[in-house]
């Protein structure tokens, strides 16, 4: 009766640690410096890693003052989830708008719009979702956005934000049904650095949906 019980916790072990194993993880630190990591694909902006105090990301620049993005990771539709630490300098009364996205250039986006005070959820272009959020300057923030199957022709799109020194939220702060299936596509990040200055994007992992 032993043995079986043991080769079935054992099996279930690394069910657990093959399911908790990320897509893609990206911290920068193999990365070469001013230059875009090989798998990267940049739809627009001068992205390019940096390296301060030790600690290298990918940066995008503080000029010109518009909307870029790069896309990462792997093709994925659904039960998938995408986390990134992004960090911004306001200006005076200007402030950076930055966010992490899935399913492609034109997927789900979670978006932190400080000069707003809001965390925002979009399809593609579309608002589906927003709440109050305070956004801290030169911290870093973490978001996480998800895509799940949630039943039979319905997904759910879930996301959250909180600053890296803070204890995660144990609730999703933003969710929407999709009744349309997802498309596939790759995780991505972007920015708009409005306040003039850099927007930081680190600690970029893809992996299962819980």
């Amino acid at each position: 009766m032993k043995i079986p019980l043991i080769c079935g916790l054992a099996l279930f072990s690394i069910s657990v640690l093959a399911e908790s194993k990320p897509f893609y993880e990206n911290n920068f630190e193999k990365a070469e410096v001013g230059k875009v990591p090989p798998d990267f694909l940049v739809l627009d902006g001068a992205f390019s890693v940096k390296e301060e105090s030790g600690n290298k990301f990918l940066e995008l620049p503080g000029a010109p003052l518009d909307s870029f993005a790069v896309l990462f990771g792997p093709t994925e539709s659904s039960n998938v989830v995408v986390s990134v630490t992004i960090s911004g300098t306001a200006k005076g009364r200007r402030y950076p708008t930055f966010g992490v996205g899935l399913n492609g250039a034109a997927g789900y986006k979670l978006q932190v719009s400080p000069a707003k005070n809001r965390l925002e959820l979009y399809k593609d272009q579309q608002l589906k979702g927003s709440v109050g959020y305070e956004w801290k300057s030169d911290g870093w923030t973490i978001l996480r956005l998800q895509v799940r199957s949630a039943k039979a022709g319905e997904w759910k799109i879930e996301g959250k934000a909180w600053q890296k020194d803070e204890t995660e939220p144990a609730n999703w702060m933003l969710a929407f049904l999709e009744n349309k299936e997802p498309p596939a596509g790759r995780a991505s990040v972007f920015g708009s650095p409005f306040a003039g200055t850099p927007i930081r994007f680190d600690d970029l992992v893809v992996s299962v949906a819980r």
